[in-house]
């Protein structure tokens, strides 16, 4: 029997596989997608964005962590929260995400297939599904969006550094099995996945220590907002030791860990947030000439074509950024550029970042460092939640707003946010530069008082009033 053949077949259903399906079969085209799990949504749905996120809005729920700061009150927990109250809301969320996508992928009459899925050849690839004979099918176009795994650190030898057969060590992945909530955490990576969690257990009052081997948490973030972030989880009691790393880890009635400085501590549990690897192995993309780096992420160009041009990719199998709206909008436009669609001649637009730690933040675009090292004279405005009516109502006393304006048009080219909805407030200066905005932009709206979004007018004259002296 001949292969079955489509315009384009599409390996994983994460936020990547299904949005670039979706965008295909939206235009006509017939498409078919490639799941392995049993169960749709990828990493995003299942144990990285959408249980992340909500398990930070249950610790803040569970610790009245918003509320600390109103009206001179003081609130407690209930007498113990336990896993099944920080998991509850998880597993309800998970199923709904899950669904979605199932009636996303049905309402464009997109063919499921479950099952692993390799090369063949460029064009065609296998689907075994379990305990059934492999099969093929053929594509004109082959989205590849397999996702990643968290990378589990090796000692030079090759041993493993970290024993994760000890119910009490956790990756990002596995973090979603925790049997008990621990009196004491270590979180190994101040990337953003150990960001986040450090946040959500200290929230839950876990006693949290992070390590990272770099000087600063998140590098790719504006330092300023960098260095704020860690001056607030530091308040709320988050331990910091940077730059240092694990060298060993001895279990006993808690587990024993050894630094590289030589400092030693005993914790109840360990979460190891040491990056990431593209999800590759198995695939054979070897076998057609498909490039991938030294942990498995797919190498593409601009317009998201691997080495073997029918052959696309996006999301987190590519690397950095590895969030899930990074990760829609690339497939999206990979699609569109294969296929020549409404959109396929694009430029790569700006993308956002938002970090869901305590407090939240988000940037797009430019930041002072990388504004300096390309040499452009800049001029940044900021803006204080402190002296904003909102700020002070929802009692978020530390949160900031900072525009960069390019000094010769003052045409935005940075938005960064550190506050509560940091992660919606970005949207209106990445919108701005989407359109090319200059500072006028802001100071000639008028925005609802009292919000937050009115920082941007008051930004824009910080920014106006330091660019005139």
């Amino acid at each position: 029997m001949a292969p079955e053949k489509y315009d384009l077949i599409v390996i994983g259903s994460g936020p990547a596989g299904e949005k670039g399906a979706a965008k295909a079969a939206y235009f006509g085209k017939r498409v078919a997608i490639i799941e392995k799990e049993a169960v749709l949504g990828g990493a995003a749905a299942n144990t990285g964005t959408i249980p992340s996120k909500t398990l930070r809005e249950t610790a803040l729920f569970l610790s009245s962590f918003r509320q600390r700061e109103l009206y001179g009150l003081r609130f407690t927990f209930k007498e113990k929260v336990t896993v099944r109250d920080f998991l509850a809301r998880e597993r309800l969320v998970r199923e709904h995400e899950r669904a979605r996508v199932h009636e996303n992928l049905k309402r464009h009459h997109i063919i499921t297939y479950t099952g692993t899925a390799s090369f063949i050849d460029a064009h065609t690839v296998a689907v075994k599904a379990p305990r059934c004979p492999p099969f093929p099918i053929q594509g004109d176009v082959i989205l590849l969006a397999t996702g990643s795994y968290p990378y589990r650190p090796l000692t030079k030898t090759g041993e493993p550094i970290f024993p994760f057969h000890d119910p009490r060590v956790h990756d990002s992945d596995t973090i979603l099995t925790l049997h008990e909530i621990p009196q004491s955490m270590l979180v190994v990576g101040g990337g953003v996945i150990g960001g986040e969690y450090a946040c959500t257990f200290a929230a839950l009052g876990v006693k949290v220590t992070l390590v990272e081997k770099r000087e600063r948490l998140l590098e790719f973030l504006d330092e300023e907002l960098a260095e704020a972030l860690r001056a607030h989880m530091a308040g709320t009691g988050i331990h910091f030791l940077m730059p240092d790393d694990v060298v060993q880890v001895t279990a006993g009635e808690q587990l024993q860990v050894r630094l590289r400085s030589g400092a030693a501590l005993a914790v109840d549990a360990i979460l190891v947030s040491s990056g990431r690897c593209g999800n590759t192995e198995g695939v054979g993309v070897e076998k057609v000439g498909v490039k991938t780096d030294e942990r498995g992420r797919v190498l593409v160009n601009e317009q998201y074509q691997t080495s073997v041009p029918h052959i696309i990719a996006a999301g987190d199998v590519i690397g950095n950024p590895a969030l899930a709206s990074t990760s829609m909008e690339q497939a999206r436009l990979a699609v569109a550029r294969a296929f020549n669609l409404d959109g396929g001649d694009f430029k790569v637009p700006i993308l956002p970042y938002g970090i869901y730690t305590i407090p939240e933040c988000s940037m797009a675009g430019e930041t002072e460092d990388s504004l300096q090292k390309k040499k452009v004279a800049y001029v940044a405005g900021k803006a204080l939640y402190a002296n904003n009516a909102r700020g002070q109502i929802i009692g978020d006393s530390s949160g900031f707003l900072k525009l960069l304006f390019r000094r010769e048009d003052m045409k935005l080219v940075g938005v960064h946010v550190i506050g509560e909805q940091a992660a919606e407030l970005v949207h209106v200066g990445l919108t701005a530069m989407m359109v090319n905005a200059d500072v006028q932009l802001f100071i000639q709206t008028c925005y609802n008082y009292p919000t937050l979004t009115e920082l941007y007018k008051y930004a824009a004259y910080d920014a106006l009033g330091k660019a005139a002296r």
